[in-house]
């Protein structure tokens, strides 16, 4: 662990290995008597942690004051005491029981896989910074990167891939239900705990064009069915395009976080049981988040060698803040409802007598307007309302 003093010297060049691999990824900056540091040494410090490629992740045993609060704007993440009764951490701020522990933990997720690790940081600074769809374009080339590392390649060769269930006319991997004004989109795969395949993605696609392309639509309804709001992306489809370039250019032409970003406005998302990956990464872009209780959110790729790839590095960061989004990447530990309310994940918790499946296709009072996915999706003109 270094000291405030010690950051502000400068920091050992970000080495590699023979094979690329960066060989001291991570650097603890202890940030217990900031205050007492001269005015010149934290602007230094602040000044050299702003140029660093490490993962600069400050550790705290009590409350930071305004020095303190200071550089940890300017690192990775910062974890403290959790604040006294009726108070909150900064935003750029953990809290966590044990700080110190915690930090090593996170550690040990960092030197699993380096190259993801400092990738991701490294991308929210940006991110942080660019409009969405410049946002989700740096995204999308730094997925496409750690697609063709071997972090990815190790995971990929671990995790056998088995065959990719489809849907069918009377079973569409996503149903649209019109009520007036009002489209209902359900993810429809509770099989997979709506995994976001590529067939769903298309179908999400042609759902959120039709509301963008129809005026009469005001509001957007997005849920799912089964257990789970969405598990994150289907791990059968993972690393199947041809080649990065191809997996890049298809990420961008075809993002969902875009499409719900151009209608933002309008969408509200109802989320339960496991928002993993996309499946919280993409309602991050609606205007309205509300979260059932026992949901939990997770961000795993570390684990696979990658970064949040359907626009968590964008639409989270929104929301949280780089230094949040970072920890929920770096740890891969799920959040809770009342942390996900408390940071602005989420912007309401609903309770246990909330309806479940809202504009049931089935009943009589909707007019079904669209099984996407399958087939006899609609047309462009009919998105357009021609």
């Amino acid at each position: 662990m270094v000291s405030p003093a010690r950051l502000a010297e400068g920091l050992s060049a970000f080495g590699l290995d023979r094979e690329g691999r960066p060989e001291q990824p991570l650097v603890h900056v202890d940030l217990d008597g900031c205050s007492a540091l001269a005015s010149g040494v934290v602007e230094a410090a602040v000044a050299a942690a702003a140029e660093a490629r490490h993962i600069l992740v400050g550790v705290a045993s009590r409350p930071l004051e305004q020095e303190g609060l200071r550089l940890a704007t300017t690192l990775s993440l910062s974890l403290v005491p959790p604040a006294p009764p009726g108070q909150s951490v900064a935003r750029s701020c953990i809290a966590a029981a044990d700080p110190t522990r915690t930090a090593m933990s996170l550690a040990t997720s960092v030197l699993a896989t380096p190259m993801a690790a400092t990738t991701l940081t490294g991308l929210l600074r940006l991110t942080e910074q660019l409009p969405v769809t410049d946002g989700l374009f740096a995204e999308s080339l730094a997925y496409s990167t750690l697609l063709a590392g071997p972090e990815f390649a190790a995971w990929r060769q671990s995790t056998p891939r088995r065959p990719v269930p489809v849907g069918t006319p009377d079973d569409p991997p996503v149903v649209l239900v019109r009520e007036e004004g009002l489209l209902r989109i359900t993810l429809n795969r509770p099989r997979r705990h709506n995994a976001f395949s590529s067939e769903l993605r298309d179908g999400l696609l042609e759902a959120l064009d039709l509301a963008r392309w129809d005026p009469t639509l005001t509001a957007v309804e997005l849920t799912g069915r089964g257990r789970s709001f969405c598990s994150g992306g289907d791990l059968d489809e993972f690393g199947t395009a041809p080649d990065p370039a191809a997996a890049h250019l298809i990420r961008t032409r075809q993002s969902v976080a875009h499409a719900i970003d151009r209608i933002g406005a309008r969408v509200r998302t109802l989320v339960h049981g496991a928002c993993i990956g996309a499946g919280i990464e993409l309602p991050s872009f609606g205007a309205r988040l509300e979260a059932r209780p026992g949901t939990y959110f997770q961000l795993p790729e570390l684990r696979m060698g990658l970064i949040p790839g359907a626009g968590g590095t964008v639409g989270i960061t929104r929301r949280i803040g780089r230094w949040r989004t970072a920890y929920m990447a770096l740890s891969g530990n799920p959040v809770d409802v009342p942390t996900a309310l408390e940071w602005g994940l989420v912007d309401a918790a609903l309770t246990d007598d909330a309806p479940r499946e809202p504009g049931d296709p089935t009943h009589e009072s909707v007019r079904l307007v669209g099984r996407i996915g399958w087939s006899n999706a609609l047309t462009e003109g009919e998105k357009r309302g021609d």
